[in-house]
């Protein structure tokens, strides 16, 4: 992995879930607050973690940088470029609603912001060019995520593309196992450990389908078998679990897909959209009468 991109406290977010317990204990503080980090030296930050040099070290490698120097210059970059996004902060219980207004916008804000940083305008391309192409297209998510899957399904039906989402596992092996080459599965899921996700997308695999990862730990399981990784980005706090707060992130995802799509599609497309809206439009007419 290589951390040193547009925002590395968003890279470290993202890879936190696979880390050992105590290099996530030093990944939380470099999130939580990355200037104690700029601040510190490594003997300074080994008293303020409760860890020992050489772990810090370790961590700072596992992480993708060359040492703990490298580690503290690419966020001092960070923070200076954006000083104020990473000022530590959370919703506390008694906070005013004017204040809950500010920090659920700002937290939206930064997870859409991180996450189009991340995203490979050529992988985007690879997956926009496979489900265009596609004979059919499964799309799997449960609880927060299975809101997303619905979300893109719909989407996609509308501009005449074959899609079915699942958010039930048994139901998603059922039509995992008879898929085949030239079919796509986008799986959703935030840690890409969810089972009803990984087990379907696996059969899918297996089958000969093609699978495209929407997650928020770019080494997680899910990750792993995918033909394309679509990382988001989300940052978790005691009243947005971490699926809730990837919500948005993932949204944005699938809107570039689909974007994509009907830029390449972009007759059918369009002829699509019209015709699903007059058959909508007749609907509510009729409705109103």
């Amino acid at each position: 992995m290589s951390v040193e991109p547009a925002n590395p406290v968003a890279a470290v977010r993202a890879v936190l879930p696979s880390l050992t317990p105590a290099a996530q204990s030093i990944a939380r503080l470099i999130v939580d607050d990355p200037g104690l980090v700029v601040r510190s030296t490594i003997t300074e930050f080994s008293a303020v973690s409760g860890t020992s040099e050489a772990t810090i070290v370790r961590t700072a490698r596992a992480l993708g940088f060359a040492g703990y120097s490298q580690m503290r210059f690419a966020l001092a970059a960070a923070v200076a470029k954006e000083p104020e996004r990473l000022v530590p902060g959370d919703l506390a219980p008694d906070d005013p609603l004017t204040d809950v207004i500010a920090k659920v916008a700002r937290a939206e804000s930064e997870a859409l912001a991180d996450t189009a940083a991340q995203l490979d305008p050529d992988r985007l391309g690879e997956v926009v060019k496979a489900i265009s192409e596609a004979r059919r297209i499964d799309v799997y998510g449960v609880a927060a995520s299975g809101l997303v899957a619905a979300d893109m399904s719909q989407k996609l039906l509308r501009i005449g593309l074959s899609s079915h989402p699942f958010s039930d596992a048994h139901l998603a092996l059922t039509s995992a196992a008879l898929l085949r080459e030239g079919d796509v599965v986008v799986a959703v899921s935030c840690s890409g450990e969810t089972p009803d996700v990984l087990v379907p997308a696996r059969t899918a695999s297996e089958a000969g389908a093609l699978v495209v990862a929407i997650t928020d730990n770019p080494r997680s399981s899910l990750a792993g078998l995918a033909d394309h990784t679509l990382v988001s980005a989300g940052r978790e706090t005691a009243f947005r679990p971490a699926a809730l707060a990837s919500r948005i992130s993932q949204l944005l995802i699938v809107d570039c897909i689909f974007v994509g799509l009907a830029q390449r599609r972009y007759e059918t497309a369009e002829a699509a959209i019209r015709v699903t809206r007059e058959a909508t439009d007749r609907y509510r007419s009729r409705q109103s009468r």
